[in-house]
């Protein structure tokens, strides 16, 4: 589904942040990719996502060449990726139903983005998806009024309801409390076996990507140095990983 080849990117003044990075993600994986500080995973997923651009390499998609992607790709991307940030940005007035319902921006006819109504049908997918995530009970509260875990899943469900079929998520769980980063672990896991998804997360809980990832990306000092099925890494991998 997603083919990188020898991705690389540089600074100006020559420091090398990613350099010869090569994977393939397919259809229902959840890949964590762990390293320490300044080991490039933030820019990685931005590159991955095409909110960064890259010094040299490959980026394919379902057949597509995405290395200087056209304008028509960058539409069909738009719907088919989603971008989360650590801290996902949301009208902090809008509840979650509605928050969840701007992902099907491009599926709304203009009068409606116009006057701001939805149909039955709109209301009942963003239930539906909000449903998906655990969150229905949540679906009239107001984004300001919710925990950061469920910042994170109404996320989600905006992604989905967005149509995505990849979601790249840079630390979705840093600063949440134990159980609510377990609920979003689960959340992603579940999302990508049922519906095929690819989610690619940034991750500095290495017990968490252990226990929900199916794959595990190590990366340190911008190269990819393990990529393995999901399991307890050793100390000689958590060494590899986290070298200084």
């Amino acid at each position: 589904m997603i083919i990188v080849r020898n991705l690389s990117k540089q600074l100006v003044d020559g420091t090398e942040i990613l350099s010869k990075i090569s994977f393939q993600a397919d259809r229902g994986e959840l890949i964590a990719v762990v390293g320490g500080s300044g080991s490039g995973k933030t820019t990685l997923l931005k590159c991955v996502a095409l909110k960064d651009k890259w010094t040299e390499g490959q980026l394919i998609y379902n057949g597509t060449d995405l290395t200087t992607p056209k304008w028509t790709d960058r539409i069909k991307l738009r719907k088919e990726w989603a971008f989360l940030d650590e801290k996902p940005m949301m009208n902090p007035n809008l509840s979650a139903l509605k928050v969840v319902l701007g992902g099907r921006f491009f599926y709304t006819p203009l009068w409606r983005k116009l006057t701001g109504t939805v149909s039955t049908d709109e209301h009942v997918l963003g239930m539906d998806y909000l449903e998906k995530v655990g969150l229905l009970d949540k679906a009239h509260e107001k984004a300001s009024k919710l925990s950061g875990g469920e910042s994170q899943r109404v996320a989600i469900a905006r992604a989905l309801a967005q149509g995505a079929k990849v979601i790249v998520a840079d630390e979705p769980i840093k600063g949440l409390d134990p159980q609510s980063a377990d609920r979003v672990m689960q959340d992603f896991k579940s999302l990508c076996q049922r519906q095929e998804l690819v989610a690619i997360c940034s991750m500095q809980n290495l017990d968490l990507a252990e226990r929900f990832a199916t794959r595990i990306w190590g990366l340190a000092r911008g190269r990819i140095v393990l990529d393995i099925p999901a399991r307890r890494l050793t100390q000689y991998e958590k060494n590899l990983i986290f070298q200084s």
